[in-house]
């Protein structure tokens, strides 16, 4: 049996011996969980490695319910007597806890009965040596960029970790995980003129991380790209979002039908289930079984069965990101989206979130704008989730006639989430890179705010 497979037996062994301690000491529902992670990273600057840094981690955590009462407990440390104190703590914080009429476990017909493999586990690890080779290499191909006068730094990374859930209502479940990763800044230019910017990759497998080399090269040309950057005049125009930030419009939206904001009346979305929310040739997804995906998971927070979603089907606003309690809350049933630490209840999130892609390239998308922002980097975090008003400071390139044209700095974009969701269309150019992901986005109509 492969290494993790006997630590994911030796993890549910554990929490099963929890659970039978929690229901003799007289909780009515036992949730145990624990997570373990194991990771080496370096950072690198300017031909010396700056640090290295190797943490280990073994978080075991136990909710217990009383009635309508929960508690949780967390500890480091699986030695048997101090399980047996764990619970005696736990049991005795739950008599003295507040009702939650919202508290409760999974209901045993949603759980998972068939875990999927999903691939997310590449047994490859990297000695510091090789992570220092790879640091070495980003960096010095982004300053070998004509043009680049300066590092913040490279790193690499790997880690493995494992994840073993069981409650009394019958679910036993683990999965295992690991991620590999390069990145590297720098600065172009010289004095008042200078620029800076990154790539990065990361990814599940280490045969598929984009090569050292071509992450730092792609930095320092961007970073080159930048110089020269002008302030423009305020304007009214279309705004297109690159691949780099246009996933931020997917975050935005996500946090807008999470399950606990539309409970609390918290989203600017609260009142549009089954309603158009975008375009009808706008489909938003969220997929946690795709294969070697960043955020996948092979069960949720609480042992449910989780399934793709199409959280927009053309357009229409089919679901919230619920868990066991928000969807009480709210009078539905959970739709596998939980998450879950060692000392705090559920909470819920997406998972693999991305935009399809539209039908038109880049070039396309951009070919009828006389005069319009492309943006390449997003600062500050002005979105009122309540109202949905947008505003953040922007930077990357202008628009003219239909190509892009020169760099632009010291920018405000600002406008209203859901008059933005309305009016955008998304380009061809979808990657799956990250946890969540969008192809270009073009907005129509935004105040572009300048000099």
């Amino acid at each position: 049996m492969p290494d993790h497979k006997q630590n994911e037996q030796n993890s549910l062994n554990i929490l099963e011996d929890l659970i039978a301690k929690g229901l003799n000491k007289g909780a009515e529902a036992v949730e145990a969980v624990r997570i373990q992670g194991a990771s080496t990273s370096i950072s690198y600057r300017l031909g010396e490695v700056e640090e290295v840094e190797r943490s280990e981690a073994h978080d075991l955590g136990l909710r217990v319910l009383i009635g309508k009462k929960q508690a949780f407990v967390s500890s480091n440390d699986t030695k048997p007597e101090l399980l047996d104190e764990l619970v005696d703590r736990a049991i005795s914080m739950a008599k003295n806890m507040p009702d939650d009429p919202y508290c409760d476990i999974a209901d045993p017909a949603l759980l998972a009965t068939d875990i999927p493999d999903l691939d997310l586990y590449d047994a490859t690890e990297c000695s510091p040596e090789e992570l220092e080779e790879n640091a070495r290499i980003a960096e010095e191909a982004a300053r070998a960029v004509d043009g680049v006068t300066n590092s913040e730094g490279a790193s690499s990374s790997f880690g493995h970790s494992s994840v073993a859930l069981a409650s009394s209502n019958g679910f036993r479940g683990t999965y295992s995980g690991s991620s590999y990763s390069v990145g590297v800044s720098v600065i172009a230019g010289e004095g008042t003129t200078m620029e800076r910017d990154y790539d990065y990759d990361s990814k599940r497998h280490y045969s598929d991380l984009r090569t050292a080399a071509e992450i730092g090269k792609s930095a320092g040309e961007r970073a080159v790209k930048n110089l020269n950057s002008r302030k423009m005049p305020s304007a009214h125009v279309p705004v297109v979002y690159s691949t780099r930030v246009s996933a931020s419009l997917l975050s935005h939206f996500a946090g807008a039908i999470s399950g606990a904001a539309v409970a609390r009346g918290t989203s600017f979305l609260k009142d549009h289930m089954d309603k158009p929310v975008f375009d009808e040739n706008i489909t938003i997804v969220d997929d946690p079984h795709r294969i070697r995906g960043i955020a996948s998971k092979a069960f949720d927070g609480e042992g449910v069965k989780n399934e793709r979603l199409n959280l927009i089907d053309q357009g229409r606003l089919t679901t919230w990101i619920l868990n066991t309690s928000s969807a009480k809350q709210l009078g539905l049933q959970t739709n596998g989206r939980a998450t879950r630490g060692t000392s705090s209840p559920p909470g819920s999130s997406t998972t693999n979130l991305y935009m399809e892609a539209g039908d038109l390239s880049l070039e396309d998308l951009i070919k009828d704008i006389k005069s319009g922002l492309y943006i390449t980097s997003l600062i500050g975090f002005g979105v009122n989730g309540v109202t949905g008003d947008y505003s953040r400071g922007a930077s990357g390139f202008w628009i003219e006639d239909g190509e892009i044209a020169f760099p632009v700095s010291e920018l405000t974009v600002a406008g209203n989430l859901k008059d933005m969701f309305k009016n955008l269309t998304p380009a061809s150019d979808l990657e799956f890179r990250f946890g969540t992901n969008a192809p270009s986005i073009r907005v129509e109509g935004m105040m572009v705010a300048g000099t």
